[in-house]
């Protein structure tokens, strides 16, 4: 019977989040008598967004061993130019996404004199240009070191998914600023150096810009003038401050202050959708905190509910590709620095791009305004729940209903438990309960790679389907629930 019917999947990103920041940052392993219910609502008439299949991208950075913040020099040896890419764990790492996108590039980018042993994803907008004393950046764009570089990559057959143009350099920029009409310019050079050199592929590399943060008048004048020559555009998110802020871990727990990127990916799907252009919106950089992110806190359990929060928030917006800064590198990286081992947000990238499909419904939450939900159909042909509890005095029960009709919801079967019925589910939590571990537990059990460097395998439990979701203090739960049929999802 399984076999005939559409099977779906379905992600519910919850927090719960207690206002009192000492009572939110006290660590509890047990679970206090205090018991919410809720119920996540899902339509499933119609998807309200698409991602890319290949939705998780991770960056690499070209900052240097030397690369200090706060007096803590968190690059070791990650930059690309001298990150081992002969590491088991490093490769293993990469082979589990199949495949994973990889940006390369960052701040330094734009200072980079490419010679031909180098491959990267960003280039060098400053190449051939004078910046002013006000930041504002002088004369046209060389793009002869730019085409070097891409004819390079071209002879020796390597496949390089885009181009993007510049880094930090859009709105009032970061060290220097391009105006929108300029850059506009400098990406019809690009567009036709790619045309040019790769005449004759079935295939072309995209072209990508901006690569900086978003301003809506910048980005507005900027997408008007290359609806024909920009496929795809990026805008980096650093929305929780430096890495320095002794309150970072009470802004990641705070849904309000995370409410605040709504608007940016608000306007830019608005921008896109009427401003005639094709293009299509990338989170091309994102590392919550900038300045190498916080030691303890951006490479720590704790920071799944941002990342996570961020990927659900980002695709309800049409956005396709969302890259994290740091594959590895700083202290945001999905892997240590050091010793190549996977950090908690490594693994959470991981259950996503393993479960979470393209489609995305739209979901609501009744019962608290502190739980976040979040629902796609699912790559694996099941229904996909995935929740976050941030607080740490609760549990939380959740069940599911879905809208296959307009006026009406439907209640998930229930009844005896067997084989149809069952539904899978992924725990995970800190190890001792302490949300700043880098230690992180599947289902009460350890995640960790091998002797050989191996990427241990994710073993979900099996629950009734018609029992409700439980999810526990400072916690994410992943679910996949068979045998519902939900008509966005065929």
């Amino acid at each position: 019977m399984g076999s005939l019917l559409v099977l779906v999947g379905l992600g519910f990103l919850v927090f719960w989040i207690h206002h009192n920041s000492s009572s939110a940052l006290s660590q509890s392993t047990g679970i206090s008598g205090d018991v919410l219910s809720g119920t996540v609502f899902i339509n499933g008439t119609a998807s309200i967004a698409k991602t890319d299949d290949d939705y998780i991208c991770a960056t690499l950075d070209w900052w240097p061993p030397e690369k200090c913040d706060y007096n803590t020099c968190s690059w070791g040896r990650a930059t690309l130019l001298t990150l081992d890419l002969t590491n088991t764990i490093l490769i293993n790492a990469v082979k589990a996404f199949s495949p994973l996108r990889i940006r390369m590039g960052g701040t330094l980018q734009d200072k980079v004199v490419y010679e031909k042993q180098a491959v990267t994803f960003g280039l060098n907008a400053l190449y051939g240009r004078t910046i002013g004393s006000d930041g504002s950046v002088n004369g046209p764009w060389n793009s002869s070191n730019a085409e070097s570089l891409i004819r390079y990559t071209v002879n020796k057959g390597y496949s390089i998914l885009g181009w993007e143009l510049g880094n930090e350099l859009s709105g009032d920029g970061v060290e220097a600023r391009v105006s929108a009409h300029q850059y506009a310019s400098d990406i019809t050079t690009l567009q036709h150096l790619v045309e040019d050199i790769y005449a004759g592929f079935e295939v072309k590399p995209l072209v990508l810009a901006p690569g900086g943060f978003f301003k809506p008048d910048w980005f507005a004048d900027f997408v008007n003038q290359t609806s024909k020559t920009l496929q795809v555009v990026t805008h980096h998110i650093y929305n929780l401050g430096p890495g320095v802020d002794d309150h970072l871990i009470q802004k990641i727990l705070d849904p309000s202050y995370l409410d605040g990127e709504l608007q940016i990916f608000s306007s830019l799907q608005s921008l896109l959708k009427n401003s005639g252009t094709s293009a299509v919106a990338w989170v091309g950089e994102a590392g919550g905190a900038y300045n190498s992110g916080r030691n303890l806190v951006t490479n720590t359990f704790v920071f799944s509910f941002w990342y996570l929060d961020q990927l659900g928030m980002a695709a309800t917006y049409n956005t396709k590709t969302y890259c994290r800064q740091t594959l590895i590198g700083g202290n945001y990286g999905l892997l240590n620095t050091q010793n190549f081992l996977p950090n908690p947000d490594y693994y959470s990238a991981l259950l996503w791009h393993k479960l979470m499909g393209s489609k995305v419904l739209l979901t609501s939450f009744l019962g608290t305004d502190k739980i976040r939900a979040y629902a796609h159909c699912s790559k694996n042909s099941v229904i996909h729940v995935s929740t976050e509890n941030a607080t740490s005095n609760g549990t939380l029960t959740l069940k599911q209903e879905s809208q296959n009709h307009r006026t009406k919801f439907a209640r998930m079967s229930r009844g005896s438990s067997n084989d149809g019925n069952i539904r899978e589910e992924y725990h995970l939590t800190a190890k001792e309960g302490n949300i700043q571990s880098q230690v992180l537990l599947l289902n009460g059990k350890v995640l960790n790679t091998d002797s050989s460097g191996n990427i241990p395998s994710f073993d979900p439990i099996n629950v009734s389907h018609s029992d409700p979701i439980t999810v526990a203090p400072f916690s994410v739960v992943f679910a996949q629930i068979p045998n519902m049929n939900v008509t966005a999802c065929k």
